[in-house]
């Protein structure tokens, strides 16, 4: 019988992460039904065996996959509503930054998690706790600023529920021609004039020079 070091083992079963980055990419190009152990495993050419050193079944990998969306986007824009700003202006920008690096906030992740809560009332429970908690965040952003209750909270859905309207709709556009349209949304949202200063941190974080 051929033996095999621990190394040679490993790389057998490949890894938790390679599994999980094969089960994200099903998700979102297919659908949740296409998160299967035997096509994954078809995909990472390894054997079907070898996905349980890592997940005890099916359900464990679904639920692995819905901790990443929490973390990636649930997390990391609530965080960006408590970055540092000097108005809440600039504290928009920061929110805006999700909206615009998939690093932050993954768009395409959260129209599949969107579209598989369509056949799941779990994972739609899972979308109500997490809209509740980014719209909480915002108003609490907008409430640093001294914004009242009432007019934190609106604006705070405003932001979000437009944001969402654009992953709902697959809204695509240049970048260019998006942010074309900041000023005029920061206006919108908050009543303020935007400073040029902070448009210009903004344009050049996303590789925009400018602020026109």
């Amino acid at each position: 019988m051929k033996t095999t070091t621990n190394g040679q083992e490993a790389a057998g079963r490949g890894s938790l992460e390679g599994w999980l980055n094969a089960a994200y990419e099903s998700l979102t190009e297919s659908g949740v039904d296409a998160v299967k152990v035997l096509p994954l495993a078809k995909k990472l050419n390894l054997s079907r065996t070898s996905f349980y050193w890592f997940f005890e079944d099916r359900e464990a990998l679904l639920e692995a996959l819905i901790e990443r969306w929490r973390h990636k986007n649930t997390r990391n824009l609530v965080e960006r509503t408590q970055a540092y700003a000097e108005s809440i202006t600039e504290a928009i920008l920061n929110v805006f930054d999700c909206w615009l690096d998939s690093a932050l906030f993954d768009s395409q992740f959260e129209f599949a998690m969107r579209s598989w809560a369509l056949q799941s009332v779990e994972v739609a429970e899972e979308i109500n706790k997490a809209d509740a908690q980014r719209v909480e965040a915002l108003t609490r952003m907008f409430a640093r600023f001294g914004f009242e209750h009432d007019a934190a909270y609106t604006r705070a859905r405003s932001i979000y529920l437009t944001q969402i309207g654009y992953i709902s709709m697959k809204t695509r556009e240049p970048l260019e021609e998006r942010l074309k349209y900041i000023p005029e949304y920061l206006r919108i949202f908050t009543g303020v004039e935007p400073q040029t200063r902070e448009l210009e941190r903004f344009y050049s974080r996303h590789g925009v020079a400018g602020a026109s």
